[in-house]
């Protein structure tokens, strides 16, 4: 059983996580923690018990940095598709690839033929798994004081074939972890003035999709 404290620490630690960019440059994170963190991301829940996540860990300078080629090739072929936000949109820092201590990518990995609770939805219920873990691993990272941002700014197919994975395996997320200098006060977006989040009212529905929330 949880006491009130617990509790209070909990709901202070999930309005505490954020996606970091800004990482403290030449740190490290002690293998110790680095294992809890990994650990924290493994008790993660998964449909049929299926666990279909990899962790690769990247400890090769030259393959960080073709990493970092590959997610700024990107930006740019986001900031074209974004049209006249394209010149605010590239004021934004979206990763620190270079920066951070730790840089880890997660791999959707080969179907194992699980079907239990996943006939219907196969690739979606992997995929919701896989997204439990990387969960698990941004709370556990915060409660350790270390940041952490999700990058997904990058071409899976490159991606894949840098990581040397198989054919059916996918990269889904590039993570930045480490120490920053500071933990942002409110999500950066939010700060840049980009987009702002919508109450939890909003996304409140009871029984079915109203007319009026159609427009969402």
């Amino acid at each position: 059983m949880f006491s009130a404290q617990d509790r209070a620490a909990f709901h202070q630690l999930v309005q505490a996580r954020r996606d970091m960019r800004h990482f403290t440059p030449g740190a490290s994170v002690a293998p110790e923690v680095l294992r809890r963190l990994l650990q924290a991301a493994h008790h993660a829940p998964s449909v049929g018990l299926m666990q279909p996540w990899r962790f690769v860990r990247i400890t090769d300078t030259s393959l960080r940095r073709r990493i970092a080629e590959l997610v700024e090739a990107e930006r740019l072929k986001t900031c074209e598709a974004l049209g006249e936000r394209g010149d605010a949109f590239m004021q934004l820092k979206v990763e620190g690839i270079r920066e951070c201590a730790e840089l880890l990518v997660v791999v959707l990995a080969p179907d194992d033929g699980t079907v239990f609770g996943r006939r219907t939805m196969p690739k979606e219920m992997a995929l919701c798994s896989v997204a439990c873990a990387i969960q698990n691993l941004w709370l556990a990272a915060r409660v350790e004081n270390l940041g952490m941002g999700w990058v997904s700014m990058f071409d899976p197919v490159a991606l894949a074939h840098e990581l040397q994975l198989p054919d059916t395996a996918q990269p889904i997320a590039i993570l930045c972890l480490g120490p920053v200098p500071q933990f942002y006060d409110a999500p950066m977006l939010e700060l840049e003035d980009w987009r702002h989040g919508r109450s939890l009212d909003e996304m409140l529905l009871t029984n079915c999709w109203p007319p009026s929330a159609l427009r969402g």
